[in-house]
């Protein structure tokens, strides 16, 4: 098996927006729509109120996540644009890039991190579940909407 490569990239990279457009086609295919219209900017993955996180296999982009600051008390992370290819799955890059998004946060000085995903993502859900990750009440663009599952968890 091929290592992972988790690499710091800019959210408007080239390769980070072809994942990310990969990820928003995904979600669209699920839900309907464009796949997710919460207001993003890549500025809010800039450091120190966020990182973007790019995996790589043998050179290739493979998956992505990032964080974002949540809140008004400066110490919760949001998990956003989580995101593995479809000939990525199943070899670990999830749980890789997951990994390398909470120590990125806990470095920065956050001590807990959220999400918001919907109930058509059953592998993102028992990814979290088995990462520790517990509901907690909806919020963000999506709280009121049906088959939203917010989840957090301490760092």
């Amino acid at each position: 098996m091929s290592e992972i490569e988790i690499r710091v990239q800019r959210f408007d990279a080239p390769e980070s927006q072809a994942l990310v457009r990969a990820a928003l086609a995904d979600l669209g295919a699920r839900y309907g729509g464009g796949g997710d219209e919460t207001p993003v900017d890549a500025a809010d993955f800039e450091p120190p109120a966020g990182t973007f996180l790019v995996a790589l296999i043998e050179g290739r982009p493979v998956g992505c996540g990032g964080w974002r600051s949540h809140g008004e008390e400066g110490d919760i992370a949001e998990l956003k644009r989580m995101y593995v290819t479809p000939e990525a799955r199943g070899r670990g890059v999830a749980r890789a890039v997951l990994a390398a998004v909470e120590r990125s946060a806990r470095e920065r000085g956050r001590k807990r991190i959220v999400l918001e995903c919907g109930d058509k993502q059953p592998e993102a859900i028992a990814l979290y579940a088995s990462s520790g990750y517990e509901r907690i009440p909806n919020f963000g663009f999506y709280a009121d909407a049906p088959g939203c599952i917010s989840l957090g968890r301490t760092l």
